[in-house]
């Protein structure tokens, strides 16, 4: 992950490998901007060959400051600026808003912010904060994306549930009427207390579904199975992974007081697909972890589809 993080900064908590610029408080947008060392912006410039040839359809997207070529894209691409990141989020949030940690990541090609909603949640005993994380692209291959985010404090598990009665994200690619996109995006998170209402009411139902011991079992064998041809290393790492989420499951401390049921299931899935090493760390697992909090995690999701259909 250092390879990849070029600038960022954070408030309280070393994320990540603890590069960036660390301040007490979230500050404003206007601050954070600096702080993430985004305050910069990406020009389109046209395209020659060495000898001088223009090639048509086709330009370069270049940050200004030191005209790092981030990308080269298409004559229909629209440049997101990075303080018009900022600035939706500001429009969208409103007061009370405060900002987490931005940065850049592959030296420029790729940009976030993670800003956390003023509005406190108690749901089930549990508080649980609403963040919005906005993820931009400048290289041609990404699209905008926004979702919001629930986290559960006392652990800071992600709850960013699939659910089939709220919204919780928006994606577009950077062609087309980029504003009129963007307005989209704000109609469609305008709804987060229609998510998190949502999120309360399916909460109540996982805490309501009690789970026996066997049907545990049966979940954390279905969620990471054994191939068939496996390996013995493979079997070995299996085996440490099953009981690793059934560690979580019935000894993790904040768990305690929850009782035997969906609820307490998916968050111990939660809590390992977010919080435990991998078996083998590449350079990118840090990046390709916080991309989840918008695109959705795939092993929290299927618990939640298995205790659903249970």
């Amino acid at each position: 992950m250092a390879a990849n993080v070029e600038t960022m900064f954070y408030t309280r908590e070393k994320p990540w490998h603890g590069l960036g610029t660390m301040v007490e408080e979230a500050p404003d947008s206007t601050h954070a901007l600096k702080l993430a060392g985004l305050d910069w912006r990406v020009v389109q410039k046209p395209i020659r060959t060495m000898d001088g040839v223009f090639i048509p359809g086709f330009k370069a997207n270049v940050r200004e400051t030191d005209d790092q070529v981030l990308g080269i894209v298409t004559d229909r691409y629209k440049v997101v600026q990075n303080e018009d990141a900022f600035a939706f989020t500001d429009d969208l949030l409103g007061e009370g808003i405060t900002y987490e940690t931005a940065g850049s990541l592959q030296g420029g090609r790729r940009t976030w912010i993670l800003a956390r909603l003023p509005q406190r949640y108690i749901i089930s005993g549990d508080e649980i904060t609403p963040y919005l994380v906005f993820m931009n692209s400048h290289d041609g291959t990404g699209a905008i994306k926004a979702a919001m985010t629930p986290i559960r404090v006392v652990c800071q598990n992600t709850l960013n549930l699939a659910l089939a009665t709220a919204k919780r994200t928006w994606t577009t690619n950077h062609v087309g009427d980029i504003e009129g996109k963007m307005e989209d995006a704000r109609n469609t998170l305008l709804y987060a207390d229609r998510y998190m209402a949502e999120l309360g009411k399916t909460i109540d139902q996982l805490n309501r579904q009690k789970l026996s011991d066997r049907q545990v079992y049966d979940f954390i064998d279905a969620l990471i199975p054994l191939p068939d041809t496996a390996s013995e290393q493979q079997r070995k790492n299996t085996r440490r992974m099953k009981e690793d989420v059934k560690t979580r499951y019935f000894d993790a401390p904040d768990l305690q007081h929850v009782g035997k049921n969906a609820y307490r299931f998916v968050n111990a899935v939660s809590d390992f697909a977010t919080h435990a090493r991998p078996l083998r760390e590449r350079s990118n697992y840090r990046e390709s972890l916080f991309a989840k909090t918008v695109d959705g995690n795939a092993m929290i999701d299927r618990a939640f589809q298995m205790v659903q259909a249970a």
